[in-house]
């Protein structure tokens, strides 16, 4: 009885771990609108993605660092990435930033994945996008 005791725990401290490694990867998607309401994990590392709002993009001059703003067309927040943007990063284009969001409302991202051709956006940010819209007209209806 002892033994399968010891293979029980043994067996539970292993699914634990593996559960908490996986729970810690795990990387969330939200758009601007919901990043501004609130809904967005303190402290912890997500996505979010929209369109790349039309002239917000601002360079350091003596570092990589480069500042712009990230809208789903309803709400918009500022982004700060340090390195090099992809080739692909254009103003009024979609985008996805993966990064924390700071205590100043402001995202730094550690990675920033452009759209890889004129009709795709990522579906996340797409569907963020259509969503806001929708809102936005109900909103202006009334």
């Amino acid at each position: 009885m002892g033994w399968i005791m010891a293979g029980l725990a043994i067996l539970g401290v292993a699914v634990g771990l593996i559960l908490n490694a996986f729970n810690s990867s795990l990387v969330f998607y939200f758009s601007p609108s919901q990043v501004v309401n609130r809904e967005a994990p303190q402290g912890r590392a997500f996505r979010v993605g929209g369109l790349v709002e039309a002239g917000s993009v601002q360079r350091s001059q003596d570092s990589l660092e480069i500042r712009f703003r990230v809208t789903d067309t309803v709400s918009t927040i500022p982004v700060v990435y340090q390195g090099i943007l992809p080739d692909l990063f254009r103003e009024g284009k979609g985008v996805v930033a993966q990064g924390r969001l700071q205590p100043d409302g402001s995202f730094h991202a550690s990675e920033v994945l452009a759209k890889h051709d004129e009709n795709y956006m990522p579906p996340e940010a797409a569907h963020a996008v259509e969503q806001a819209q929708k809102a936005q007209k109900t909103v202006v209806a009334k």
